[in-house]
């Protein structure tokens, strides 16, 4: 895992395709912007934890 300290205005790009930008940043909230191809997927984590939760207890 890569861990960064980014500003408001700064980003990085992932592989070339995925851009991921603070947009905003106050007392430890951060606002994300993320501009990907339309074929990836981008999920929460939240969301993605529950659907591998459900996932394990169907198997």
């Amino acid at each position: 895992m890569l861990v960064l300290g980014r500003k408001p205005g700064e980003y990085v790009i992932i592989d070339g395709q995925i851009m991921v930008k603070v947009v905003k940043s106050d007392e430890g909230h951060l606002r994300l912007a993320i501009d990907a191809p339309k074929h990836i997927s981008i999920v929460r984590g939240e969301l993605f934890e529950e659907n591998e939760q459900t996932n394990k207890l169907s198997s």
